[in-house]
This record gives C-alpha cells, structure tokens and sequence, in this order.
C-alpha cells in the first residue's frame, strides 16, 4: 500500500496517509477541517543491497569475482593510506596579533 501526501489549502499542514490504491483520496485536514490536496511527490528510489533478492543473489561468476576484487582493492588502498605517517599541511603562523593600522584624525 502506497504513502500518499497530503497539503492543506487553508492551514498548510502536511501530512501523509498510509492508503489502499484503491481508496479514495482525503478531502479534509485532521488539523483544521480545511479542504486538502494530494500532493505528487518524487517516490523512493530502490536499493538491491544484501541477499534475498534475485539481482544480488544470482549475479554472474565474472561480476561476483570483479566485485570482489574491488572489494579487495579498496581495503587494502585504505590500510596503505592508514599506515602513511600522517603530516601536517597546515602552515606555521604567527601567535602575536598585527597591530591594526587606524587613520589618522585631523
């Protein structure tokens, strides 16, 4: 069942409602009694991480391997630039403060 959004005409509440498709869309506000609008929103993208899906679960043997390797790769430049001895960058200053210049008063 989708998420519907909602937006008052009167108060400008938002809200969003947990609907059947086949429900009819909401005319008034919970908060104000004012008449609604359902509002078209972007939706959620759809993420294929971890296993239990078919597009993760039965990849090719080359793509697993590939992945793999780049898995591998990435670990191994991370602890290459962990064991780097760390320097600093940032330039030496000096700790007095300069005396500000002020115009003179005729």
């Amino acid at each position: 069942m989708p998420t519907y959004e909602y937006k008052c005409r009167d108060c400008g509440e938002k809200f969003d409602e947990f609907q059947k498709i086949t429900d009819p869309p909401l005319t008034r506000c919970p908060a104000c009694g004012g008449e609604v609008d359902r509002v078209i929103s972007g939706g959620s993208g759809v993420m294929f991480k971890g296993s239990g899906f078919y597009i993760t679960d039965y990849r090719s043997a080359s793509y697993k391997k590939a992945a793999e390797n780049e898995r591998t790769a990435d670990l191994n430049s991370r602890a290459a630039s962990d064991s780097k001895p760390k320097t600093d960058s940032t330039p030496k200053t000096d700790s007095k403060p300069k005396p500000e210049s002020k115009p003179k008063k005729d």
